[in-house]
C-alpha cells in the first residue's frame, strides 16, 4: 500500500485530491502540504529516515503552478536523490506533460481530477513500485457532504484556478449540483443558508454541511438575486430569509446566520439594513 503526499496551494483542490486518495484502499496514508516549502520539509525528512522510516513517502502528487517553487523545481531538487519518492504530476495545464516526463514523472494527471483518472495513476504508482495494483472496488454513493459550517470569519481567498468555467449546473430553478469524490448530489437552493468564496469556486453552507462548487460567487449573485440572496462582504452571499441577527459594534456590521458570524462590508451595510428593515415591516 501506498504512502502519500498531495501537494496544491489551492485549497479546496487539495481537500478534493486528499479526499479522493484517501478513498483508494491501495492508498495506506495520504497527507497533504499547501506550498512547496512545506512539500520539500516533509520530503526531506522522508528521505532521512528512508523508505521504511515513520515518515517514509512513496509517492508525491504535486502541482505544478504554485507560489515560489514550482513543482517541476521541486522534482528536479528531487532527482539528485538516490531513492527519491514517485512523482505523479496533478495540473490544470496541458503544456508541461514534455518537461514533467522528462524528470521521469510516473503520471501526468489534468485537473478537473476524474476519479478513475486519479486511479490509474494509482495504480501505475503500485507497478512501478511492485505493489498490489488491483483496482479499488465500486463505491456506493454518500452524500458530499465536507465540513459543518464553522462560526467566525473565513480564511484568506485563494487564487482562481486555471479553468474558471463552471462544472455545475442548476437542475430546473429549484436545486443545484454539487460533486465531490465522483458522486453528484442535488442540493435544494431553500436549504443553503449563505455562500462564501473560495476563489473561482464557491462553498454552500446548509444546515447539514457545507458543499464545494466549481462556480464563482458572483455567477450565484447574478442568479440567485430573485430568490433572496443578497451580496453582504466580497467573500459572502447570504440568503436574506436565514439572517437570524444583525449586530453593529464600534461601527462594525456583521450578522449571525445559523451557528456562523459573518462580518458585512462597509458597502454593503446599509443596503442590508434597509432590506432588512422592509422585510421587517412587510
Amino acid at each position: 500500500m501506498l504512502r502519500v503526499l498531495a501537494v496544491d496551494d489551492e485549497k479546496p483542490l487539495l481537500e478534493e485530491l486528499l479526499y479522493l486518495l484517501r478513498s483508494d484502499p491501495r492508498v495506506r496514508s495520504a497527507e497533504g502540504a499547501s506550498d512547496a516549502t512545506e512539500a520539500l520539509r516533509r520530503i526531506t525528512r522522508a528521505l532521512e529516515t528512508g523508505p521504511d522510516g515513520a515518515d517514509g513517502i512513496d509517492v508525491v502528487f504535486l502541482d505544478i503552478h504554485m507560489a515560489g517553487l514550482t513543482g517541476l523545481d521541486i522534482a528536479r531538487l528531487l532527482a539528485g536523490f538516490a531513492r527519491p519518492p514517485l512523482i505523479v504530476f496533478v495540473t490544470a495545464h496541458e503544456g508541461f506533460a514534455v518537461q514533467a516526463f522528462d524528470l521521469k514523472a510516473v503520471d501526468y494527471v489534468l485537473k478537473p481530477v476524474r476519479p478513475e483518472r486519479l486511479a490509474e495513476a494509482v495504480r501505475r504508482a503500485c507497478a512501478q513500485l511492485g505493489r498490489t495494483a488491483e483496482p479499488p472496488p465500486a463505491v456506493e454513493a454518500v452524500p458530499a457532504v465536507t465540513s459543518v459550517p464553522v462560526p467566525g470569519l473565513p480564511g484568506v481567498p485563494l487564487q482562481p484556478p486555471s479553468h474558471p468555467e463552471p462544472a455545475v449546473a442548476d437542475r430546473g430553478a429549484d436545486q443545484i449540483a454539487v460533486e465531490l469524490g465522483g458522486v453528484t448530489r442535488f442540493v435544494a437552493i431553500a436549504d443553503i443558508a449563505h455562500v462564501e468564496a473560495q476563489g473561482d469556486y464557491a462553498r454552500l453552507h446548509t444546515d447539514e454541511g457545507s458543499h464545494l462548487v466549481r462556480i464563482p460567487l458572483s455567477t450565484l449573485e447574478e442568479r440567485w438575486a430573485a430568490r433572496g440572496f443578497v451580496r453582504i462582504h466580497r467573500r459572502h452571499l447570504v440568503a436574506l430569509a436565514r439572517i437570524d441577527e444583525l449586530r453593529l459594534d464600534a461601527g462594525a456590521t456583521s450578522v449571525r446566520v445559523g451557528s456562523a458570524e459573518l462580518q458585512v462590508s462597509r458597502r454593503h451595510a446599509r443596503q442590508l439594513r434597509d432590506l432588512l428593515m422592509r422585510q421587517a415591516t412587510g
